[in-house]
């Protein structure tokens, strides 16, 4: 019973001993010599008188290292009895059983250890007597009760790492989730981007045909961004801006000469790390709700400055005021989209806060932690 128990336990239940706690066994337990031959130095001689006058030390290191030896095959014995496998009661029973068979093997070694290595009667004192006679009279208790400790201590680990790596795991999976969400929003923004630009890119074919040439040969730049790009989540806000003007150099030929951009970067804030596709979708709700409504020409502004500890990105468009100041209730995906994503990147160190301005369009500022690839790096090692 005691064999098959210690078999059933599942690969990934098993937690191998490292290195630094084969270390830590052996230094604890010659810790424990250390002290017991101090004691056996300064206590009375007894029923026994040592053969030689390191007796006394060295057999305190033989026990304490006997014990050493044994307590990484009895935490082994210990996580593979874990009482919460089922079988409660006859776990239990097989860990005292195991206890009393460690115990009775210690005391029966150190015994002959004593009387036939290291030490001999005194004048009138006879060795103990037998094994049935130590059992009788319990001699081997001392020897039960750190066996019992030892099985205990490895129930102690068995349960730390088990719940350790059961956080582990948790922790792996809900990232794997999250990478998993954000690499679907990502594919949700690649469609819908391509699919607006192409919309723009045909209400031109007739009208101006060297401007379509040219918003195509763009589109087809942007398109191998994306293609050829990584899967990375964030970018450096200069590689952003680059790919946001290739986006704004067809949305000019869209609106022959209509759209007049402005780009306030604060200088040194390149490095920041953003969002891929961060502001694409900002820019071109503020085109489409925004500066497209006017008859005359349209005006985006495009901002990014450092505050403190985050990164503040600003779209400003001077599109019609609206009568009642009130933010559209309805988000096209492109938003719905860059919130999930900023959510699902920073949680709660993030905001995306839409709004009217009072010379008329709108302001959608996006603010989140400020980190450069470089504080990844340092933060890896």
């Amino acid at each position: 019973m005691l064999v098959g128990m210690m078999t059933s336990a599942t690969p990934r239940e098993r937690y191998p001993l490292q290195r630094a706690e084969y270390a830590t066994i052996f230094l604890f337990w010659t810790f424990f010599a250390l002290l017991w031959s101090v004691n056996a130095l300064f206590s009375p001689g007894g029923r026994s008188v040592p053969l030689f006058p390191s007796a006394p030390v060295l057999l305190a290191f033989a026990s304490s290292w006997v014990w050493a030896l044994l307590t990484p095959p009895l935490f082994v014995a210990a996580s593979r009895l874990s009482v919460d496998r089922g079988h409660l009661v006859a776990r239990v029973l097989a860990m005292i059983v195991l206890a009393l068979v460690v115990g009775l093997a210690v005391d029966e070694l150190l015994r002959w250890l004593r009387w036939e290595v290291f030490y001999e009667p005194a004048r009138g004192r006879h060795p103990p007597p037998g094994l049935l006679w130590r059992i009788t009279h319990l001699w081997f208790v001392n020897q039960f009760i750190t066996a019992a400790a030892v099985l205990a201590a490895g129930l102690a680990r068995h349960y730390f790492r088990r719940d350790l790596a059961r956080r582990e795991e948790a922790i792996r999976l809900q990232a794997q989730l999250a990478d998993a969400r954000l690499a679907v929003l990502r594919t949700q923004l690649d469609p819908h981007f391509l699919f607006n630009t192409l919309h723009a890119v045909s209400a031109l074919v007739e009208r101006d045909p060297r401007g379509v040439r040219r918003m195509i040969a763009r589109l087809s730049e942007l398109l191998r961004t994306t293609l050829e790009g990584g899967k990375e989540q964030e970018v450096p806000l200069r590689e952003e801006l680059r790919f946001l003007d290739g986006y704004l150099d067809i949305m000019r030929v869209r609106f022959q000469g209509q759209l007049e951009v402005d780009m306030q970067i604060e200088p040194g804030i390149g490095e920041a790390l953003v969002p891929t596709f961060v502001l694409q979708p900002l820019v071109e709700n503020a085109i489409r709700h925004g500066t497209a409504k006017l008859d005359g020409g349209g005006a985006i502004t495009v901002a990014a400055r450092r505050d403190g500890a985050a990164v503040v990105l600003t779209v400003l468009d001077n599109g019609p005021a609206r009568p009642d100041g009130q933010v559209p209730t309805s988000e096209g995906i492109g938003l719905r989209n860059t919130r999930e994503r900023l959510a699902q990147l920073y949680g709660n160190e993030q905001s995306l806060v839409l709004g009217p301005r009072a010379e008329g369009g709108m302001r959608a500022q996006v603010r989140l932690p400020y980190h450069t690839g470089a504080d990844l790096r340092m933060e890896a090692v």
